[in-house]
């Protein structure tokens, strides 16, 4: 956003407030709400001056679309996205909507209520979001599958390094079906099938870079024995933040009828495979997935009429490709990553954007 726009912004606010018949006050406060409701944000009261700092008298104007103000000492734009728009997470919004980096105290911005660039689309481009997906994890990698703890963290601090944002599974969902935005490079981590690796190596580096991941299980593997996880460690990976979702009961191939299998027979197959697994998360963890990884990436019409019947509300395939706003929700795609992989092969992974325009 120009300069001048953010200016105009404030300027209008203005008017448009005085022209109503509002002899504007030195500050403009409703009172915060919960929770956003609509296209209105509520705001917070006036912060008090304290003895040791003089605070100047908040100027705020709010219209469905925007809240413009001036920045107070001590707020941030992490402090005014969790006042305006309820999660401190946010704060990216305001940035990239008033084109700045940092907040600074007598500053004008405007605070943007509503999103204002769904599925990513500018004149030049429309954003992508790649979803990476791991398997099994070691000290020292000794075949394909099989992801190193150096490679991984490597990866990792990748992301940071060149600015990628990891975002959630439900903020990717509402970024395919148009209701909401993501920061420029965002990019989805997810694990599946359910090894003891999940807990020992991966989850504790996902949290050492506070990074959200999801974990797509088969709950036959769930057993604790060997090198798979137990019940109690999804759960307390679960606690602090881990996304459990579903991967099947036994991880069949869903597209496939097996030998002397009946139609009915396979119809009855994957219906269990399922509800019965989606039962048995609910009931471990307390929450019923919404979301299911397809075992070896494989779907066909019947698959994804049952998920829809049964109530997920997007599933993944393992095509290497990364999704923009208009692709499918049960065939979204996913890159694999491999334990043969370093860090340039693993980067071509991650495109963000696709400079083509829609026709």
């Amino acid at each position: 956003m120009s300069r001048w726009f953010r200016s105009s912004c404030w300027a209008t606010a203005i008017l448009v407030a005085a022209l109503a018949g509002c002899a504007l006050p030195s500050a403009i406060a409703p009172t915060p709400t919960a929770a956003p409701s609509g296209s209105q944000v509520s705001g917070p009261s006036t912060p008090t001056p304290t003895a040791r700092q003089e605070v100047a008298p908040a100027q705020v104007v709010q219209t469905p679309e925007f809240v413009a103000l001036v920045v107070q000492p001590g707020e941030t734009l992490a402090s005014l996205a969790g006042t305006w728009l309820h999660d401190p997470a946010r704060a990216w919004e305001i940035a990239e909507y008033n084109g700045i980096v940092d907040a600074a105290p007598g500053q004008e911005l405007a605070i943007p209520l509503r999103p204002f660039r769904r599925g990513g689309l500018t004149p030049e481009r429309y954003q992508t979001v790649p979803i990476l997906v791991y398997h099994q994890f070691a000290e020292k990698s000794t075949n394909k599958m099989i992801v190193s703890r150096a490679a991984f963290e490597a990866q990792m601090q990748l992301l940071k390094d060149k600015g990628y944002r990891v975002v959630t599974l439900e903020q990717l969902l509402a970024f395919v079906e148009f209701r909401g935005q993501l920061p420029d490079k965002s990019v989805v981590i997810t694990i599946d099938d359910g090894w003891r690796s999940m807990y020992d190596i991966v989850f504790p580096i996902l949290k050492k870079y506070g990074y959200p991941a999801t974990l797509f299980v088969y709950t036959q593997l769930i057993t604790g024995s060997g090198k798979s996880l137990s019940w109690d460690q999804v759960r307390e990976m679960a606690a602090q933040g881990l996304d459990v979702q579903c991967h099947t009961i036994t991880h069949r191939n869903l597209a496939q009828r097996q030998d002397q299998e009946s139609a009915d027979q396979y119809y009855a197959t994957l219906l269990r495979e399922i509800t019965d697994s989606a039962r048995t998360l609910e009931l471990k963890l307390g929450k019923r997935p919404t979301f299911l990884a397809y075992p070896y990436g494989d779907t066909n019409g019947l698959a994804v009429a049952l998920l829809r019947r049964n109530g997920y509300q997007a599933a993944f395939t393992v095509v290497r490709e990364p999704n923009p706003f208009f692709a499918p929700n049960f065939r979204l795609s996913r890159a694999m990553i491999f334990g043969d992989a370093d860090l340039t092969k693993f980067e071509k992974n991650l495109i963000t954007t696709e400079r083509k325009a829609l026709r």
